[in-house]
């Protein structure tokens, strides 16, 4: 796998690397984030433009190099959709894996690759444990928690004020 922060990483069939404002970036954050199939999933159209995005995805890895909000690029170099491993909002402590792909990348298996990438680097790097938060009625995104190994925890409200479907993934045990 790759390195921290603004490198890449890399997986089979993936690279993950920051968002840029590149015209090209910027033209499919905007595709992916204005359509209703994605929207209604992530709480609504961003509410600020995608380069404001891209600039405050790039600061999410300042402060701590094991968060970061990437671009999931595949093989022929288009974007799939982003994936973000960062400290849920109002939280304690805790970080939450996340990806939002465009419907021409759905059912690829890519969502489950890239957030396991990030998963296996947050763990090697000292996560204890994450979590991911799903509308209800997302059953793509709840099949992906499957997936990963998640558990499913029920309904809270804790992190973004609406009711969100919560799965946990611990680290692994390393016994010596």
């Amino acid at each position: 796998m790759g390195a921290i922060g603004g490198e890449l990483l890399r997986t089979e069939r993936l690279r993950l690397r920051p968002w840029t404002t590149s015209p090209r970036d910027i033209a499919r954050l905007t595709d992916i984030y204005t359509r209703e199939e994605i929207t209604r999933w992530v709480g609504g159209t961003p509410s600020v433009p995608p380069a404001e995005l891209v600039a405050r995805w790039a600061q999410v890895s300042v402060l701590d190099e094991r968060y970061g909000c990437w671009a999931i690029e595949r093989r022929d170099a288009s974007v799939a959709g982003t994936v973000l491993f960062k400290p849920l909002p109002n939280g304690v402590g805790e970080v939450e894996v996340g990806w939002h792909l465009h419907p021409d990348s759905w059912g690829h298996g890519f969502a489950t690759e890239a957030a396991r990438a990030v998963i296996e680097r947050g763990f090697a790097a000292g996560v204890p444990e994450v979590y991911a938060v799903v509308r209800p009625g997302n059953r793509a995104s709840m099949a992906v928690c499957a997936r990963l190994g998640m558990q499913p925890l029920g309904r809270f409200r804790r992190w973004y004020d609406v009711e969100l479907e919560t799965f946990r993934l611990m680290a692994p045990v390393v016994v010596e």
